[in-house]
C-alpha cells in the first residue's frame, strides 16, 4: 500500500471518528451528562480509582464504559458496585472510538446520567488522537511507571484537563520525583490541574470527586 494510500484511509477514520464524536458531545450537551475520558498506562490505576469514586459520588448517576482487549473484568469490578456497567472489547485495538462509544451506549440504554466514565484501552498513544465526545480527558500516571512520562508522551499530557498522580502511597518506596513531573505537565499544559491520589488510603480521592462534582454542576446549570 502507497503511504498516499495509507494517509487517505487514516484521514478517513479520523473523519469518520469526528462525525461520531459530535454526535456523542450533542446527545451529552442535551442529557446534561459529564463525560471523562480516562487515558493512561496499564496497570496505573484507572478501575482502582473509579472503585474509590463511585460510593464517594453516589450524589450523582454515574455508569461506565471499559475498554479493553479482552475479557470483561473490569466492568465485573464496577458493576459489583451496584453500578451500571459495559465492557467493549477491541479485540487487538489500542484505543476506544467514539463509533464504538455510540453503538455500546445506543445497546447499554443507561438511565439519565449525571457522570459517564469511559476507561479507555491501557495506552498513552493512540487513545489521545481519538475524541470520543468526552468533556475532557483525564491521564492517570502513577508513581511506579517513572517520572519521564510527560515529555517522553506529551501529547496527552498536552490535551488532559487534570492529571491524576495515582498510588501516593508507594511513593517512599520508588524513584519518583514529584516535583520534576509536576513541573513537566505544567510546562506542557500550564491550565492542567494536577490531583495527587491514592485509592488505597483515601488521600486526595475527595479533591477528586470535588473536580467532578464541579463540573457536573457546570453542566447541569448550563
Amino acid at each position: 500500500m502507497t503511504q498516499s494510500k495509507t494517509i487517505e484511509i487514516r484521514e478517513n477514520i479520523l473523519a469518520a471518528n469526528a462525525k461520531a464524536a459530535e454526535e456523542l458531545r450533542d446527545s451529552f450537551s442535551r442529557l446534561r451528562t459529564v463525560a471523562v475520558n480516562l487515558i493512561s498506562s496499564p496497570g496505573s490505576g484507572k478501575t482502582t480509582l473509579l472503585e474509590a469514586t463511585l460510593d464517594r459520588v453516589s450524589d450523582l448517576r454515574a455508569a461506565v464504559l471499559e475498554g479493553d482487549i479482552a475479557t470483561e473484568r473490569d466492568s465485573e469490578r464496577i458493576r459489583k458496585l451496584g453500578i451500571p456497567a459495559r465492557q467493549i472489547l477491541t479485540g487487538g485495538a489500542c484505543h476506544l472510538d467514539a463509533r464504538q462509544v455510540r453503538r455500546e451506549l445506543s445497546e447499554a440504554a443507561f438511565p439519565e446520567l449525571d457522570l459517564l466514565f469511559i476507561e479507555n484501552v491501557g495506552n498513552l498513544i493512540c487513545p489521545t488522537t481519538y475524541d470520543l465526545g468526552e468533556d475532557f480527558k483525564v491521564v492517570l500516571l502513577s508513581v511506579t511507571e517513572g517520572d519521564d512520562k510527560p515529555f517522553k508522551y506529551p501529547a496527552i499530557f498536552s490535551r488532559a484537563a487534570l492529571t491524576v498522580i495515582s498510588k501516593m502511597d508507594l511513593l517512599p518506596y520508588v524513584a519518583f520525583d514529584l516535583a520534576a513531573v509536576e513541573t513537566q505537565v505544567r510546562t506542557l499544559n500550564p491550565s492542567s490541574r494536577i490531583i495527587r491520589t491514592s485509592a488505597r488510603t483515601g488521600d486526595g480521592i475527595e479533591d477528586w470527586c470535588a473536580y467532578l462534582r464541579a463540573a457536573s454542576l457546570t453542566k447541569r446549570s448550563l
